[in-house]
């Protein structure tokens, strides 16, 4: 990853993004709703934690005592997992849960919960992702070395079968997060001066992720080892398995939003430092909503099938999504501005998988050879 930060065109259409932030506001105003999280955000949260802490109550203390009975207890709790990650946490740690900073950053806490750090959240996504996303060498989400996910990145032979090894990689991510990756973020991050961006030190980085990654594990997989009256190994399977469940459902919900055969994506030559477009139409250009009408799903991942209205508002809670999103289209059009969206989750994956295999081909590139 480059360290220097990339810079926006803030002569092109200035005037999309001004009268965008003007119409939310009017709608806001008029409504006299607030812009932050409401009794509903209260409901999800208790039940994402149900979701995630009842499971484990029922094993530990014996309510649940034979293998397939607790391996889905395991599943539910990685429906819990990725639940409290997408539709409490995500909003806490964005700033829009509360209007309270103390309770945003209560709430945001619970990513320790589930295994990640907070600090590596705020740099990654909220820095890093949503200021230069898709832009190669700075949105770490495209970045990988396992995965092509860019058409500038170099093609391997073995990235031609990633479309097809792409769920069972995106299933390990939050096992890579808790043991791996989470470490290796914290040391880039010391290195390139971004944890004082934060307000912390690199020792006090270190000795909080160490603690709360020990903490971690021992809560959700050493006291179920302990108490529940099955062979370790048997635990730990289950272990994975909600691992496995967590990382594979927040990777079909994150990727399709970024990674599609619609989106662009940006390479800036050696020395160039300036992304053509403004940051917000960059932000149009590089994302795609999708299942705007299911009420279910976007209750669950916390409106993140809304990543248009979220990327341009992330300081807004997803539950004003649906109703900001009519506004956000209109206005695009009438900018002559993309706005990029899929009918269905369905449709959104295939795109996805498409672009997968076509730059594991290389399909993309003689496309692009082509004209």
């Amino acid at each position: 990853m480059q360290q220097s930060f990339v810079r926006f065109n803030t002569q092109d259409r200035p005037e999309f993004y001004k009268e965008l932030r003007k119409r939310v506001n009017t709608y806001f105003k008029e409504t006299g709703k607030s812009r932050y999280g409401n009794y509903e955000m209260v409901l999800k949260t208790v039940f994402m934690l149900a979701l995630y802490l009842l499971p484990w109550c029922a094993m530990v203390f014996g309510w649940v005592d034979s293998f397939w009975p607790m391996i889905v207890m395991w599943i539910l709790m990685g429906f819990g997992m990725s639940g409290i990650g997408m539709g409490v946490m995500h909003d806490a740690n964005h700033g829009s849960y509360s209007k309270n900073p103390k309770v945003n950053y209560i709430m945001g806490f619970l990513v320790h919960l589930v295994g990640g750090s907070q600090l590596n959240w705020k740099i990654q996504h909220n820095v890093l992702h949503h200021s230069f996303t898709n832009v190669e060498g700075h949105d770490e989400d495209i970045d990988v070395n396992v995965m092509r996910f860019s058409p500038s990145q170099k093609r391997r032979g073995i990235f031609k079968f990633q479309a097809f090894y792409a769920p069972f990689l995106y299933g390990l991510m939050t096992i890579s997060w808790l043991f791996f990756k989470d470490f290796k973020q914290l040391g880039s991050y010391a290195d390139r001066g971004l944890l004082a961006t934060q307000g912390q030190t690199p020792r006090k980085a270190w000795t909080f992720m160490i603690a709360q990654k020990t903490l971690y594990t021992f809560f959700t997989l050493g006291i179920p080892m302990i108490f529940v009256d099955l062979p370790w190994w048997q635990v730990f399977i289950g272990f994975l398995t909600m691992m496995y469940v967590c990382g594979l459902l927040l990777a079909m919900i994150f990727q399709p939003a970024h990674v599609l055969s619609e989106t662009e994506f940006v390479k800036l030559a050696p020395g160039e430092q300036t992304v053509q477009d403004s940051w917000a139409i960059h932000q149009l250009k590089t994302t795609a909503n999708f299942a705007r009408r299911s009420v279910f799903l976007s209750w669950f991942i916390g409106g993140l099938n809304y990543q248009i209205e979220h990327h341009l508002f992330p300081n807004i809670c997803h539950i004003h999504y649906p109703k900001l999103a009519p506004i956000v289209k209109r206005t695009a059009e009438e900018f002559g501005i993309p706005y990029h969206e899929h009918e269905t989750f369905a449709h959104a994956l295939r795109s996805h998988f498409r672009l997968l295999h076509q730059f594991g081909t290389g399909a993309y590139d003689r496309q692009l050879a082509q004209g």
